[in-house]
């Protein structure tokens, strides 16, 4: 069980997410290096920053540090993860049918 995942030379910037561990203490890591050994994924840009990690829940980050040009291409700024509760509070499936406006 995993919440990110990667296999060709990913670059991952988790901000502000929510992760939240299983009871399962073989499925707690939020991150999975698909199809590689530890010597390439190792190299592999992948960095958690704000993230809430709940019931043991771990990110293992990797490869350099976070490169200013992913920060000038971020249009949003990541809300603090504390907010996911309230920022998703109301979110579901719409009421909607058909011929009428949701």
């Amino acid at each position: 069980m995993y919440a990110i995942g990667g296999s060709a030379n990913p670059t991952i910037n988790s901000q502000g997410n929510r992760f939240l561990a299983p009871i399962n203490r073989f499925s707690k890591e939020v991150t999975k290096h698909e199809d590689a050994p530890k010597s390439a994924w190792s190299r592999w840009n992948w960095r958690s920053d704000g993230d809430l990690l709940l019931n043991g829940a771990f990110f293992i980050q990797s490869g350099a540090a976070a490169s200013s040009s992913y920060a000038k291409a971020s249009s949003l700024a990541a809300k603090p993860s504390s907010l996911v509760g309230s920022l998703t509070g109301n979110a579901g499936v719409l009421a909607c049918r058909k011929g009428t406006r949701c």
